[in-house]
């Protein structure tokens, strides 16, 4: 049956926007990430970083006291809020001290330079993690590669997940995060009052095949990230031959941030 003349007209027009545009296949697999998000200038060549498993190893020796390139780093890349009210605090990577962050191994005779070290903490991406289970919308997940993600618009600021989580590594946005944004990065999406957010491992970077911001900001090479099932990386070759430890892993979270100290 032949086209009316209305279909005739809307052929048309679809076939001239077709041959003015780049086929939308091409565009979409250009700009998003594996998980099908928009990823702002995303170059096409570049492979994404993959694992079975990642993993990030911190050597505790090799910090400083007094620097905060990793942090700093990390929250540039990721438009985190600076907010100076502490009730307020918005952060995805922060120091600590020993005694804080583990508080099981910490006992009076410990060694004053192990008492007094300054440890880079973050969200530990845990194998069996309990913010996911408490969460009732889904918007915290894991990832086929262990990476615990949050998707701020499922997210409906319920908090019950920052009760869950025994390593604090969550944080809600009581006032809206904008005005506190210092250095706007635009290719990295900016949250809104009342989600909660943490370290995402630099997944976003990971599909543009770039390591995380912490990782290559380390100039004292303290952060190494990789595949802990690759027994070729350089995660799996540091845990073979250095002891380390993981934060409060009697509680069986399975947290896959190693420590050396």
């Amino acid at each position: 049956m032949a086209p009316t003349r209305r279909e005739f007209l809307i052929i048309a027009g679809l076939s001239a926007i077709g041959s003015a545009c780049p086929p939308l296949g091409r565009i979409i697999a250009k700009e998003t990430t594996s998980r099908g998000t928009l990823l702002p200038g995303a170059p096409e060549s570049a492979p994404a970083l993959k694992a079975k498993r990642w993993a990030m190893v911190v050597d505790a020796n090799k910090c400083c006291d007094d620097c905060a390139d990793c942090m700093t780093a990390c929250h540039e890349a990721h438009n985190v809020p600076a907010i100076a009210n502490p009730n307020h605090e918005v952060k995805w990577i922060w120091p600590e001290r020993f005694e804080n962050v583990f508080p099981a191994e910490s006992h009076a005779h410990i060694q004053e330079n192990v008492r007094k070290k300054i440890i880079p903490v973050l969200c530990n991406h845990c194998d069996n993690p309990p913010c996911v289970r408490v969460c009732p919308t889904g918007a915290t997940f894991r990832r086929a590669d262990g990476i615990v993600m949050m998707d701020s618009h499922r997210c409906i600021g319920c908090k019950i997940c920052l009760a869950a989580c025994p390593f604090g590594a969550r944080s809600i946005n009581f006032v809206n995060p904008r005005p506190f944004i210092r250095k706007l990065n635009l290719d990295f999406p900016t949250r809104m009052k009342g989600v909660i957010e943490k370290c995402n491992f630099c997944e976003d970077r990971l599909a543009r095949g770039i390591l995380p911001a912490c990782v290559l900001a380390c100039q004292e090479k303290a952060l190494v990230f990789g595949d802990v099932e690759d027994p070729n990386s350089k995660v799996r070759q540091i845990l073979d031959k250095k002891f380390s430890i993981r934060r409060r892993a009697e509680l069986g979270t399975k947290p896959q941030v190693y420590y050396i100290l």
